[in-house]
């Protein structure tokens, strides 16, 4: 059956708790989490930290395990000038104390050296912990496109070091399908799942990507095609903020559920009924 899971920015600030009894209500096994909210102007959701408050902390742990729910992706762990990536040893701590299977991280640094060599420390200190990294290109970032995401996974020179295959993202920086299908396997970590035109709708890449993403198969990204040639057995996690919907007053639910019935449908097409998370 296909991992489904939903990302932290597709909920813009839902609480931890909530965020976890939205998954299961849902039919989804995952969600990815930081360690504090973002003030996203879409929701009055309360501010939270999973940092600061150890209460809150065990409450999400509960909540995952009664509602069958895991933390499949943390967030926030991102390279950037003047940030070391030892500096992120006590949020590796908390986010394994919360079950993070996987860790992301992008890099903001300009220089591509130190952007490497700071991967390799992170990459590092999340594998003394047992878990994964990931490394996720973004078409505005130091690691912008496909071929440089590669060359820092030679780099890194891990099989725990993967690449997050966003599908915005990856398809955006100009790889094809024949560019993904040549890939290993093994090189892909884990997949974040939205739909998009092939060009920006926005002036800003970062708010599109952050605020504005389109429903599984209503883009332009050939996401049939394009699941079709990705392993079947990750985690497919959706990537899919929605703001206009969110600021007329759609709620997380009805935003969310028709995205989680597109890309149940598309995974049937692309890796058959069986593998298919059906409703």
């Amino acid at each position: 059956m296909a991992n489904l899971g939903i990302e932290i920015i597709s909920v813009f600030g839902l609480p931890p708790v909530e965020f976890v009894d939205l998954a299961a209500d849902l039919g989804c096994q995952h969600i990815s989490t930081g360690l504090s909210s973002f003030d996203f102007g879409v929701h009055d959701y309360p501010a939270w930290s999973l940092r600061d408050d150890a209460k809150l902390r065990r409450e999400m742990v509960a909540a995952m395990r009664d509602r069958g729910v895991s933390i499949s992706l943390g967030e926030g762990l991102n390279i950037r000038s003047g940030v070391s990536a030892r500096d992120y040893a006590a949020d590796l701590d908390i986010l394994c104390e919360l079950g993070a299977e996987v860790f992301n991280t992008v890099s903001m640094d300009p220089d591509p050296g130190r952007t490497f060599d700071e991967f390799a420390v992170l990459s590092e200190m999340v594998a003394a912990r047992g878990r994964v990294t990931t490394v996720e290109l973004v078409p505005t970032l130091t690691v912008g496109d496909l071929p440089t995401a590669l060359a820092a996974l030679r780099h890194v020179g891990r099989a725990d070091f993967r690449l997050m295959f966003d599908t915005m993202h990856v398809m955006r920086s100009g790889a094809t399908i024949a560019d993904v299908a040549a890939l290993d396997a093994g090189q892909i970590g884990y997949v974040q799942l939205c739909d998009a035109p092939l060009k920006a709708r926005f002036a800003s890449y970062f708010e599109e990507s952050m605020f504005e993403r389109m429903v599984p198969g209503e883009g332009e990204l050939g996401l049939r095609d394009l699941l079709a040639v990705l392993p079947a057995d990750r985690i497919y996690s959706l990537e899919l903020p929605l703001r206009s919907e969110g600021l007329a007053g759609i709620g997380p639910q009805e935003r969310l559920g028709k995205c989680v019935a597109a890309a149940r449908r598309l995974l049937a097409e692309a890796h058959g009924e069986a593998l298919a998370v059906l409703s």
